[in-house]
């Protein structure tokens, strides 16, 4: 999801999953949960989708409905490794040079089905899905894991996949 920050670090107390496979992971996720954030703010039908570019790298498309404007709103971006690509950590830009952190701390390595994402600090949580919902349990699982590393779960968003929204 978008990074404003020019930090490309994991929060403290953190780490990111190893066993990553960049092409497993590629496709869309859709946005169970996240924390809020002006450039997401009253979005619902919120995915990510994961492309490979010609220069190694991923590009990433961001969308999610706005009601009140009738629209969808989409941001694009791009993604790299920090560290070695089987290692859940890239950083992402959308705006020219300024890089954020991405931070896979928990990832369904059987099937590539969920993720819990981190930016580089505890201001930055996703909850992300292969479809638009997720069973109660498994997220109440990534909800506890981020409780654990000190996120602030009570405040999570929880998205709404509206069909009327659909393109």
């Amino acid at each position: 999801m978008i990074l404003v920050s020019a930090c490309t670090g994991l929060p403290k107390g953190a780490s990111a999953i190893s066993g990553f496979e960049l092409d497993r992971y590629l496709g869309t996720w859709y946005e169970i949960a996240r924390l809020d954030h002006s450039f997401e703010r009253r979005l619902s039908n919120v995915s990510a989708s994961y492309t490979l570019r010609d220069d190694g790298g991923v590009r990433v498309l961001n969308k999610g409905f706005s009601k009140a404007k009738g629209e969808w709103d989409e941001a694009i971006g791009k993604a790299y490794f920090v560290d070695s690509p089987d290692v859940g950590r890239l950083k992402v830009s959308f705006f020219g040079p300024f890089y954020g952190g991405y931070n896979i701390l928990e990832l369904d390595l059987e099937n590539y089905e969920y993720a819990l994402v981190a930016g580089p600090n505890r201001s930055y949580l996703w909850i992300l899905a292969r479809s638009s919902e997720l069973p109660t349990d498994i997220v109440e699982s990534l909800v506890a894991k981020a409780r654990n590393l000190d996120f602030p779960v009570d405040e999570l968003i929880y998205v709404s996949h509206d069909p009327v929204a659909a393109e």
